[in-house]
């Protein structure tokens, strides 16, 4: 398919991509280049402070980017993962450090649940870096037509992946003694917490 093929050599190269994934379509590069990923945020107007997430094809992708994931994050990742969540997890050696935001030594990381041209896409890269391909405040985008037009023309490549669930990841925090909520998305937070607390 041509549009996945435009799409991995987008990332691939440090340019950016609109891609489908599980919960809303996703503005994304790769995240192995920090000038690739301030293009990001450029072109979405976020700013550096903002953290953004980690999108692993798999939990291997993620253990091996990640190679200090353990213990409790860990069990708590395999337990969620692949699935709608975004975790906050320790990243004790910095990796990534600018997807962190002003906590360099946590990062956000992702391993959806995605199927069709969104899913091979990021087989096939491996890993990216996603935000929401909205504008800052605006609504999460469920389908390609409803990207903002300066985010599709800021992209290289646009996948269209059909119509989306359209509720964005809950965001955990396990960083700390207790996991914490820090956005209800595609799973309530009463049932996200549950989950967490059936592996602790």
């Amino acid at each position: 398919m041509a549009e996945v093929d435009d799409a991995v050599a987008a990332i691939r190269s440090g340019a950016l991509a609109i891609v489908p994934t599980d919960t809303v379509y996703g503005l994304a590069t790769t995240p192995h280049d920090e000038a690739a990923v301030g293009r990001l945020y450029a072109a979405k107007g976020r700013g550096a402070q903002q953290p953004t997430a980690l999108v692993a094809s798999g939990l291997p992708q993620l253990l091996e980017l990640l190679p200090e994931l353990d213990g409790r994050p860990a069990a708590i990742a395999r337990a969620l993962l692949p699935g709608p969540y975004t975790l906050i997890v320790p990243n004790p050696a910095e990796r990534f450090a600018w997807l962190g935001g002003t906590r360099p030594d946590a990062i956000g990381v992702r391993v959806p649940a995605v199927r069709g041209a969104g899913a091979e896409v990021l087989a096939r890269v491996g890993a990216l870096v996603a935000t929401s391909a909205n504008l800052p405040g605006g609504p999460d985008p469920r389908t390609l037509a409803a990207v903002p037009d300066v985010l599709r023309a800021a992209a290289a490549a646009l996948v269209d992946g059909g119509e989306l669930p359209g509720s964005p990841s809950t965001v955990i925090d396990v960083t700390g003694e207790e996991p914490v909520v820090l956005r209800e998305g595609a799973v309530t937070a009463a049932e996200a917490l549950r989950t967490v607390a059936s592996v602790l």
